[in-house]
């Protein structure tokens, strides 16, 4: 399973020169609720609700959410490896939340900070070439 940062979305939505391959689309996403707040942000803060909706809502609609219940939550209060930014260590959370119940994941993200402290939880990065 991929976890979906919004680093990723937001590329693929707003067709950045950097854009995740069609295959990331055909594998079983997740993500933290973050995710859909993230995105909106975005989407509402350049006024493509119009012309970006209805995409938005298609690629939050593919993805499984990890609301933001107490275990993930509490998780975030937690100190992390390395330091984190607030939001990053919700979706940190949100992952290890995954892994305690024993499912797979790879984060797929264009965020190095983010990157950089799931790897030293142990988490793997999702590669474009696979």
């Amino acid at each position: 399973m991929i976890y979906l940062d919004s680093s990723v979305a937001l590329a693929y939505l707003l067709a950045e020169d950097r854009f995740p391959p069609d295959i990331l689309w055909d594998q079983p996403l997740v993500s933290s609720r973050l995710l859909e707040c993230e995105v909106w942000n975005r989407i509402n803060a350049h006024q493509l609700q119009n012309s970006h909706g209805d995409a938005v809502r298609n690629l939050i609609g593919r993805v499984a959410m990890i609301e933001m219940v107490g275990p993930v939550l509490t998780r975030a209060l937690q100190p992390f490896p390395v330091p984190v930014r607030t939001l990053d260590a919700i979706h940190l959370s949100a992952l290890e939340f995954i892994r305690a119940q024993k499912q797979s994941v790879e984060l797929a993200s264009y965020d190095e900070r983010l990157v950089a402290a799931a790897r030293l939880l142990g988490i793997a990065e999702w590669s474009e070439s696979q």
